[in-house]
This record gives C-alpha cells, sequence and structure tokens, in this order.
C-alpha cells in the first residue's frame, strides 16, 4: 500500500484533499493511500455560498488522539436526590449531579465509485473527490454524530420532551426547557422536511429565532417531526483527531450496485456531552394530527 502523507490545508498554501489524492494515484493507482493531518470535511470549498450548518458547525471542537478522553459532566438527579437540594424547586439545575464519563473518537466513513475514464484525467479526478467524497463525508458525519452508534440522539440522559401535536409547539417548549435550566437555545436540528414544509414561510418564527441567536442545522439524519433543542455552544464537544485518510479500497457489500474502483474516504471524530441537561428532544404525537410516524431511532428519555 503507497501512502503519503499531506500537511494541515490550513497551515500553508497546499494541495486540496482531492488534487493530492489525484497526484498520488497517478503514481500508485490501486494502491493508493493519502494521509492527511487535518479533518477533510474543513476543506470543502462549495463553488457557491451555502447558509446550511452542518451538526459538525454548530459544536465547539476539542483536539484528541485516538485514546479514551475523560471529562466532567452534568446528570439529572433522582426525584429524592432533586428533593434533597433545598433551591431545586427555584433552580432545577441546583440538584443537577456531577460526575465523570469517557468519549473517543470513532472513524467515519464514506464511499465512492470513480467513473470508468476518469482515473486517465487528474484534474477531473481531483474535483471528483473534492466535490463528491467530500460531500459524502460531510454527510455520514451528520449520520454519525446525530443517530449513529455514539450520536447524539442515543444519549441516554437526553431528555425527551411529551408529545407534541404542533411542531412549533413542540421547539418553543424546548426552548423554554433550556431556559428552565439557565441557559439558551443556542441551536437545534431538524429535518429539512420540517423546515421547508412547517417553518418557512410560516409567519415570524425563522426570524425571531435568528433574533434570538437560535442556529439551525437541517439534516435527514433526525427523524421528521423531531427537533433536538439545546445551548450545544456550552453542552457538547465535538472529538476532532485531525487526521483523515482517502484510499483506494474494497468496499462493504451493498455499498455499490456494481463494480468499480472504489474509494474511502475517513475522518476521525467523536462526541462529549458535559451537559445533558441542557439538550431537549421534542418529539412528535404519533396518534395525532401532526404525526409523521414512529418515533425513530433515539433512545433519550
Amino acid at each position: 500500500m503507497a501512502t503519503a502523507i499531506i500537511p494541515d490545508a490550513t497551515a500553508a498554501p497546499a494541495l486540496s484533499p482531492g488534487a493530492a489524492f489525484a497526484r498520488a494515484f497517478a503514481a500508485d493507482g490501486e494502491r493508493t493511500e493519502v494521509t492527511y493531518d487535518y479533518t477533510i470535511t474543513d476543506a470543502h470549498k462549495p463553488d457557491r455560498p451555502k447558509p446550511r450548518l452542518t451538526v459538525r458547525g454548530l459544536l465547539k471542537r476539542q483536539a484528541a488522539g485516538m485514546e479514551p478522553v475523560s471529562y466532567w459532566c452534568e446528570g439529572n438527579p433522582s426525584p429524592a436526590q432533586a428533593a434533597a437540594v433545598t433551591e431545586s424547586g427555584l433552580r432545577r439545575e441546583a440538584a443537577f449531579q456531577f460526575g465523570m464519563a469517557q468519549a473517543r473518537v470513532h472513524p467515519v466513513q464514506a464511499w465512492v465509485q470513480i467513473p470508468p475514464g476518469l482515473e486517465r484525467d487528474p484534474a477531473g479526478l481531483a474535483s471528483f473527490v473534492d466535490h463528491r467524497l467530500l460531500v459524502r463525508i460531510a454527510t455520514a458525519e451528520n449520520q454519525a454524530l446525530t443517530i449513529g452508534p455514539h450520536g447524539l440522539l442515543r444519549h441516554p440522559e437526553i431528555t425527551r420532551l411529551p408529545a407534541h401535536t404542533d411542531f412549533v409547539a413542540g421547539i418553543l417548549a424546548a426552548c423554554d426547557e433550556i431556559e428552565q435550566v439557565g441557559s439558551t437555545a443556542h441551536a437545534m436540528i431538524v429535518n429539512p422536511a420540517d423546515y421547508y414544509r412547517r417553518l418557512a414561510g410560516h409567519g415570524s418564527l425563522l426570524a425571531d429565532l435568528a433574533a434570538n441567536g437560535t442556529l439551525i442545522s437541517r439534516t435527514r439524519m433526525i427523524p421528521a417531526g423531531h427537533a433536538l433543542v439545546g445551548d450545544f455552544a456550552e453542552a457538547v464537544r465535538l472529538l476532532d483527531a485531525g487526521r483523515s485518510v482517502i484510499r483506494v479500497a474494497t468496499p462493504p457489500p451493498g455499498t455499490f450496485a456494481g463494480p468499480g474502483v472504489a474509494v474511502c474516504g475517513e475522518v476521525y471524530e467523536g462526541l462529549v456531552v458535559h451537559l445533558p441537561t441542557h439538550l431537549f428532544l421534542a418529539v412528535p404525537d404519533t396518534t395525532g394530527p401532526d404525526s409523521t410516524g414512529p418515533a425513530g431511532p433515539a433512545q433519550a428519555q
């Protein structure tokens, strides 16, 4: 396996991830493996402005290696613990329980197949990797950070709000809950179907949220009808190993419909959830008029 190491693109002018891969591929063909000492999704430069935040874009970052990281956190108390704290009725957070936890980075992969003939066009191959593989990795990141095995919706201490029969009412209830624990609704993650069908063009809500400083990330990876709302800036950190790989490899069965030269892009990320108490998942009433189907993969309680 041939390997090339590409330095951090932010440190000095450098080749794009795709250009570095195309140069290595011209020399090594199907033995190509290129390692980058930065997370390559940061290098994606769309040809036009895109006012759309990824889940990654909501989070502050913490540099990490491949070993587990220990961190402090707060959790919800039991009823008996809350009752033992004098001012828990006035300040709910007074009864939160302090603790320690561990997290680590995990590989996040995406795949593309090189179209026949493109391997003979280095500039075209570079563009293909920069504009398709990097986008696929960004989508894989959204999936990993939301519904993946270590994603936010899998965290056992994120509070599910009572089922709502109106999507907007569920969002506003979540914003209120965040302030009831002494924080602010920094951001929310919603499905594009809800954004365009229930938020955009419906009164002043989007303008009101923007004026409140609330960011919105749209991703298909959160089930329709759900909204994860929270103070992401304070509650969550993105563990970022600052390392990526693009290589020619054999994809898992079912990745593609037919044979071809497959390229895998891989980044290494994880989540530190300091304050699950500051994240609220508004879920739909599956029997009401706003029903959008079952609750999906979220396991928060």
